[in-house]
């Protein structure tokens, strides 16, 4: 008790990295990268400021510039010349992930490890993650075939995980038995198991083209109001095959990040999502918070939380700080 107990004396500069029970580290970083096929010249995401979409001649070297910051991984975001009802161009072997993932690779090698983010809703033209009816139904069963073709298709590119997002029942048991029935076993899956129904991905809607032209994703993603479902959904998706799992976003939700390493104490990655990001950049453009340290703060919570890996649309800033420190 005080005055015997006084734990302000290991708060001081000299001790406070000695007692630190947390640390955030480059290596914890995954870089979100959006390749398009429809430009020729990096193209400002407006409502995030200072985040590019790349075009495909480009990607390569927006690769080897991630690595050289130390940022062991990226994940792969397409946005297509050309749409359809059924994304018949997420899964062709000269389709636009395909292709960024071979020039990657052609220039990094295997140094960089390339994820790639595997939905439909940029590749239909309704901008839904799933097959859609005449009734505009989201149809479940229908999607995991094409699915399960894409992860096939990006294996075969060099693709080194894949990231199935759609929220679909099943999806990651059907890209299992896809990937190891054409002889890519050893490719993982990093599964968006519990994605919330959120209003923090608005951003990232403009940024990948990806918005839908009618209804919501309330059907298919969760409800912000449910915790043991989360639970529910992380736990199947384990039993089908899932390597990592992955909460989306990731502030709003870093209870569930919690409960979700403590329970499956799996690999555990999280989405600081594009909203996220948006808000920390207006504030700081406005002069209201210290953007370098808010993001660092926000990031040591998801890691406290228990992410094992972080995806940040600031990976590079905060990769560029720790290489400066």
């Amino acid at each position: 008790m005080f005055p015997t107990t006084r734990m302000r004396r290991l708060r001081t500069s000299k001790f406070r990295s000695l007692v630190s029970e947390t640390a955030l580290d480059v290596k914890d970083l995954i870089c979100p990268v959006f390749v398009d096929e429809t430009i020729t010249e990096p193209v400002e995401i407006k409502s995030m400021p200072g985040y590019f979409r790349q075009p495909l001649s480009m990607v390569a070297d927006e690769a080897a510039c991630i690595l050289e910051l130390g940022i062991p991984a990226v994940i792969l975001f397409g946005i297509p010349e050309k749409k359809d009802e059924t994304g018949s161009h997420a899964y062709g072997d000269n389709d636009i992930i395909q292709k960024a993932i071979r020039a990657i690779k052609s220039k990094v090698g295997e140094e960089l490890v390339v994820m790639t983010d595997l939905c439909l809703c940029e590749y239909t033209s309704h901008g839904h993650c799933g097959i859609v009816s005449k009734k505009h139904e989201i149809l479940n069963d229908p999607t995991l075939e094409i699915l399960g073709k894409t992860a096939v298709s990006h294996a075969r590119a060099g693709a080194d995980i894949v990231a199935p997002s759609g929220m679909m029942d099943g999806m990651v048991g059907a890209i299992r038995s896809a990937l190891d029935e054409n002889d890519f076993k050893d490719v993982p899956i990093m599964s968006y198991a519990a994605k919330y129904c959120s209003a923090f991905y608005g951003p990232f809607r403009e940024a990948a083209g990806s918005g839908f032209a009618f209804g919501d994703r309330a059907s298919y993603q969760m409800d912000p109001a449910n915790s043991d479902e989360a639970l529910r959904e992380v736990e199947l998706d384990i039993e089908e095959g899932a390597d990592i799992i992955m909460v989306k976003p990731a502030l709003p939700y870093l209870d569930i990040i919690y409960r979700v390493k403590k329970k499956f104490k799996m690999p555990t990655a999280a989405y600081h999502v594009s909203g996220e990001y948006s808000m920390i950049k207006a504030a700081a453009q406005n002069g209201w918070l210290d953007e370098r340290k808010v993001v660092y703060e926000s990031l040591l919570s998801i890691k406290r939380a228990g992410a094992d890996m972080i995806l940040t649309y600031f990976a590079k800033d905060i990769a560029r700080e720790m290489k400066n420190e």
